[in-house]
């Protein structure tokens, strides 16, 4: 079975990074084309490619994320307080290369010296359409001497250590150094009225091909037939 928070409730563009330097000016990062993102999340490209054909450099990075399968089971106990699990608000940056996928439990090569360690995120309830229907974390990691990482992938656990993976992302490499400040911001945002308006579209085109059909056999035959009160066909 799908995972339906991926294929139905997919959260697009909906984690931001911003890199400074040590006076705090922004550094240019690689926005990724949406070619490029479907080649790294099936693991066809490299993480450090930069040429126009794959995107462009930007002040900030701006991509989305995959909800794993350990990350739904999390949603689903979180909901109704089957074994408690924490609230998921650490983010974690890593080094590693293969691309995100639902089996996910830990990010691939996870930073832990030189201001790139796990963080507790600052958290809040923003309002994107209705009051607090978006949660946001963010954390500011600040570069210390010996850092120098290219950065490729990103996740939000619910512990210090170990602990659950909501979600992982795999991106065109953040370049830091000492003295670099790497600004994370997620934003998961609640779009069960979006999924109900998937839904009802989906349901809307079945029934308009179911329709159709009748028609067209209708025609066929010389016949008419009524469906909720209307006719369709040729009447006799």
């Amino acid at each position: 079975m799908k995972n339906p928070f991926k294929a139905k409730l997919g959260l697009h563009e909906n984690v931001e990074y911003v890199l400074r330097d040590d006076k705090g000016k922004p550094k240019k990062l690689f926005q990724p084309n949406r070619l490029y993102l479907w080649l790294l999340k099936r693991g066809l490209a490299s993480p450090n490619l930069t040429s126009r054909a794959f995107g462009r450099f930007t002040d900030k990075m701006v991509i989305s994320n995959l909800i794993t399968t350990v990350g739904v089971s999390g949603i689903a106990a979180r909901i109704n307080g089957s074994g408690s699990p924490a609230a998921y608000t650490y983010i974690a940056l890593g080094t590693g290369t293969t691309a995100a996928a639902d089996a996910d439990t830990q990010l691939e090569a996870e930073i832990t010296t030189s201001g790139g360690a796990r963080a507790s995120a600052s958290v809040s309830l923003q309002t994107t359409d209705t009051a607090g229907d978006t949660a946001q974390l963010q954390n500011t990691f600040n570069f210390t001497t010996g850092a120098s990482f290219a950065i490729t992938e990103s996740g939000v656990l619910n512990a210090a250590d170990t602990g659950t993976l909501l979600a992982r992302q795999v991106f065109s490499a953040i370049n830091v150094a000492s003295g670099d400040s790497l600004q994370v911001t997620l934003i998961f945002r609640a779009i069960i009225k979006k999924f109900m308006m998937y839904a009802i579209s989906k349901l809307q085109e079945h029934l308009n091909k179911i329709v159709k059909t009748i028609c067209s056999e209708t025609q066929q035959w010389g016949r008419s037939t009524t469906i909720m009160g209307l006719s369709f066909g040729i009447m006799e």
